[in-house]
């Protein structure tokens, strides 16, 4: 989602964009089957003291929604002492999230009318749901930081809940929800917009690897694809390379932080018109489970989250796949779960929740990595944000 977004701003602005990805086709690995949501209501970033406590609590819970693995390794002891430093930051860097949110909202929605993506866009709201009173409360002194950030969430009595979606079954405290808030299939968004960028005439490389970044003036990037090797000069680089983009920043002489954190998400088929009535047509939230929803469509339902703190691991694993699938059975008794598709992605995440997006030491060096949990959210704007400062520096270059 990152590369492609900042190459079709790239191009828009003039410049001649190659695009290079390992997999042989766009958004097929963390922008694959995310959660769906174009979620300015979920910016609160994670630096607080009660996700630590969260997690200590729930490190022998295989099942937990926050699941961090004792086993200790230097790069994850010193992402979560960063990670603390931010602590104090949290106020400020939840209504800087949201702000970016708000901001990459507009931008988005021109893309895709303007290049007519299809994309399953659903432009109905997310509903939070929170089960008790604790979580309620923390909830309003959220909305109030996202108030700040110019946007507007309200609470909801339960009964109020179950108009917005007539179909969600269970107990709960309250909500809030947030109608600007929209859903729809960032695989087949990315793709849309990778072929609008085409247009543009933005090369992609696809099934090539970059095996090594350095910088001499110019760019040169060692490429191999089909067993191929071979070394070409760029005017300037953007690393979008999500997880993998600490070790790309350390061959150009930068330092990124960003942990793996893995998330789970299921697909659920729904084959029948009793499936299509019984699943939700409003995005949903649930603060306990930290599970939340799209609708793509009539015939597919889409739930993911959780965040598993494991280093580079693509397994999909069954006891985490469970507890997403006995959730739908019990929020939605009357969908089916004979046809689930289960998925992983690794979320890029730095220490303070925010991406890194700007210059590196050396010029025409950039990055937009690091969007975490809101990658698709924040990638509009973001992408517009490093296009304009990849087209100053060159601009002024000799």
């Amino acid at each position: 989602m990152t590369g492609v977004t900042t190459a079709y701003a790239l191009a828009r602005l003039g410049h001649q964009v190659t695009v290079i990805d390992r997999q042989r086709y766009p958004a097929m690995e963390t922008s694959f089957a995310n959660g769906g949501q174009l979620s300015a209501s979920n910016a609160e970033v994670w630096t607080h003291w009660s996700t630590l406590l969260k997690g200590l609590r729930w490190m022998a819970r295989r099942d937990a929604p926050l699941l961090i693995h004792p086993a200790p390794t230097w790069h994850k002891l010193r992402w979560f002492a960063e990670f603390m430093a931010q602590i104090p930051h949290y106020r400020a860097n939840t209504i800087e999230t949201a702000r970016l949110a708000i901001a990459a909202r507009h931008v988005l929605f021109d893309w895709a009318e303007r290049e007519g993506v299809d994309f399953c866009h659903r432009r109905e709201g997310i509903l939070h749901v929170y089960r008790d009173r604790a979580g309620f409360e923390h909830a309003a002194k959220v909305t109030r930081l996202l108030a700040e950030a110019g946007l507007e969430r309200r609470a909801v009595t339960p009964g109020e809940m179950r108009a917005i979606e007539p179909t969600l079954h269970g107990r709960f405290h309250g909500g809030f929800f947030t109608e600007s808030d929209s859903t729809g299939d960032i695989h087949l968004f990315t793709n849309g917009l990778a072929q609008a960028a085409a247009r543009l005439g933005v090369e992609f490389r696809m099934d090539t690897e970059v095996k090594r970044l350095s910088w001499a003036g110019q760019i040169h990037a060692t490429l191999r694809s089909l067993g191929t090797q071979v070394t070409q000069a760029f005017d300037a680089v953007v690393v979008c390379a999500g997880v993998a983009s600490p070790g790309f920043a350390a061959q150009l002489g930068d330092r990124v932080n960003i942990y793996p954190v893995k998330g789970y998400s299921i697909t659920v088929n729904l084959p029948d018109a009793a499936s299509q009535a019984a699943a939700p047509r409003v995005s949903l939230l649930d603060d306990e489970t930290k599970l939340v929803t799209s609708r793509l469509g009539v015939d597919r339902f889409r739930v993911a989250g959780t965040a598993e703190f494991c280093g580079i691991n693509r397994d999909i694993r069954e006891d985490r796949i469970q507890p997403l699938i006995h959730w739908v059975e019990q929020c939605f008794p009357g969908v089916s779960t004979r046809s689930v598709v289960p998925w992983a992605g690794l979320r890029p995440m730095t220490p303070s929740m925010l991406p890194r997006v700007g210059p590196g030491r050396h010029a025409n060096v950039f990055y937009n990595t690091g969007h975490g949990h809101l990658g698709w959210t924040l990638s509009a704007a973001t992408a517009d944000m490093v296009s304009q400062m990849v087209a100053s520096q060159l601009k002024s270059a000799p």
